[in-house]
């Protein structure tokens, strides 16, 4: 877990007390889907693994019950646990890292709002690809006109 927690970009730990063993299957199956990993550890060896991370500075959080969702995206795990929350009250989000950065229980809220990797990517690449289809109409229009005032004096010519 010490070499997860070094390559991931966001972690986030929630109390899970009370899910039943299908309500957990549902959440890592959703997690997997969006390539976050969901993890329940015993909180001495998670603690354990946190040593030397940037992520350091959660350990106190893990009391209890508790889940570990982390991925690479900053936005999937946030997302995932707390999607997965506000369909089922019993998973609690307690907070997480992002890098070095504290979240508690809003900013991991806060960070699920966000549009994920992938989003930002087809925003991008529509924003890109945009110019070029204006420039091609912008450059073809002038070829239109020219196409139809031929086309007019050619039945201009027809009609005389």
């Amino acid at each position: 877990m010490n070499e997860a927690f070094q390559e991931t970009n966001v972690v986030v730990v929630a109390h899970y007390a009370g899910l039943t063993v299908a309500e957990l299957t549902a959440l890592r199956g959703k997690a997997r889907v969006a390539g976050v990993s969901v993890k329940v550890a015993k909180n001495r060896l998670v603690k354990l693994a946190l040593q030397g991370t940037d992520s350091a500075h959660i350990s106190d959080l893990f009391t209890g019950p508790t889940i570990v969702a982390y991925s690479d995206d900053p936005v999937a795990a946030p997302k995932v646990v707390s999607d997965f929350a506000k369909t089922n009250d019993k998973l609690v989000i307690l907070g997480g890292a992002m890098g070095k950065t504290n979240l508690d229980p809003n900013g991991v809220k806060a960070l699920a709002t966000l549009p994920s990797l992938d989003e930002l990517r087809g925003k991008l690449i529509g924003l890109l690809q945009a110019p070029a289809t204006k420039v091609a109409t912008v450059v073809s229009a002038p070829a239109a006109q020219l196409a139809r005032v031929f086309g007019a004096y050619a039945k201009k010519d027809e009609a005389a």
